[in-house]
């Protein structure tokens, strides 16, 4: 097949975009990806993509074309004028690229609107057909940015999610919960939906987990994005709640809330039981994979949010670590069907460190971890994933 694949953020932005992609050009497929210049999460873009450098490449087999878009920067209309350049460049390098595509394949993050240039390509070509992989919910994340419902302006980005929804062939979901939201809130139903679940960094699965007897303290890795969606400070305020004087809190990431959070700390004299290390290469995550006797997933108490499986659920269970959670929805049942962990209703600090008290004190850590590497093994490899991409791109 040749593949046009449409995503705003490629590599190096911490996406696995490009991990499919090269799959599938080993595969034999003939994929060039349309995507912007790199500068997620910070908005910052790396030297060596500045000034159009790497705009047109092939990497890996894969035929990369970069357009122009602005940075990222804090706040609504930062992330507004980013989200906007993509698009308008986007469509514009769409209406003079090749026309010979069997596929158009959008890997649908946030925004929505990164699959427009897609629908250029596909009405200026003879491609007649688009699938599409949505991994977040739209209109609903607006809600994330404190949009209303009732606004104008989410009504007006409904309307608009709605129509590149239907215009799409097939979607992939990548939580089963989505569904229920086309249909529930979308009220789109004559869809064909394939649930294709992510899956982690091939690192994460060569991590060997062992049991740390012994240790003096017990340590608890959160490992990510740290934004408002993914409500980091609810693992400061439960730190002041434990009572087990072993536990250790570790945050490795960055984002728009790191420097709200590391104030908190300190607001709360939570320096000895929390620890900040910013955001590392992915090559040095296997040493705090290690110190973790389980790793952490938190996510803000929203709708949208209880239909996700963060990525880093994937990541976790392949390198065989019990998972602490605070979260809602698909998150929480993961975690319960997996048995490879506990996990607290979403933003609640009192419950959440209860349970980080309990799982201190069980030290049931191994057969948690063995859980969490079965469960993976059988839903969320990339072997797996892959496959199901094909079969719907064809």
């Amino acid at each position: 097949m040749k593949i046009l694949t449409v995503c705003q953020y490629y590599h190096p932005e911490p996406f696995r975009i490009h991990e499919v992609c090269e799959e599938l050009a080993a595969r034999g497929h003939e994929v060039t990806v349309l995507t912007g210049t790199p500068n997620y999460p910070m908005g910052v873009i790396p030297e060596e993509y500045k000034n159009g450098a790497h705009s047109d490449e092939i990497v890996n087999g894969v035929h990369i074309i970069r357009v122009r878009e602005c940075p990222r920067t804090p706040g609504k209309a930062g992330l507004a004028k980013n989200y906007i350049s993509f698009v308008w460049h986007g469509m514009i390098k769409a209406l003079f690229m090749k026309k010979d595509f069997d596929v158009i394949f959008v890997y649908q993050l946030s925004p929505v609107l990164m699959a427009i240039p897609a629908y250029v390509a596909k009405w200026f070509s003879g491609t007649r057909r688009i699938a599409l992989y949505c991994l977040d919910l739209w209109p609903a994340s607006l809600a994330s940015l404190g949009i209303r419902k009732e606004s104008l302006f989410y009504r007006f980005m409904k309307f608009v999610s709605v129509r590149i929804y239907k215009g799409a062939d097939i979607i992939g979901l990548s939580s089963r919960m989505f569904e229920k939201y086309f249909c529930d809130e979308l009220f789109i139903k004559d869809k064909e939906f394939v649930h294709i679940p992510q899956f982690a960094d091939e690192l994460f699965s060569g991590i060997s987990s062992s049991e740390r007897s012994g240790e003096a303290t017990v340590d608890f890795v959160f490992a990510g994005n740290v934004g408002m969606m993914q409500s980091v400070d609810t693992i400061i305020k439960a730190a002041a709640l434990v009572s087990d004087e072993r536990i250790r809190f570790h945050i490795v990431g960055d984002g728009f809330a790191l420097e709200q959070c590391r104030r908190l700390c300190e607001d709360m004299n939570m320096n000895d039981k929390v620890h900040f290390y910013g955001r590392l290469p992915v090559e040095e995550m296997p040493r705090f994979y290690d110190m973790a006797d389980a790793m952490i997933v938190t996510l803000s108490d929203n709708d949208l949010i209880s239909y996700t499986l963060p990525g880093k659920v994937q990541s976790y269970m392949a390198a065989g670590k019990p998972i602490l959670g605070c979260a809602n929805g698909e998150t929480m049942t993961v975690i319960k069907e997996a048995d490879c962990g506990y996990c607290a209703p979403a933003e609640d600090a009192a419950q959440f460190a209860k349970l980080a008290d309990d799982m201190a004190s069980a030290g049931d850590f191994a057969r948690m971890g063995q859980n969490a590497k079965q469960y993976y093994d059988r839903y969320f490899t990339r072997k797996d994933h892959v496959n199901r991409i094909e079969k719907m791109l064809m």
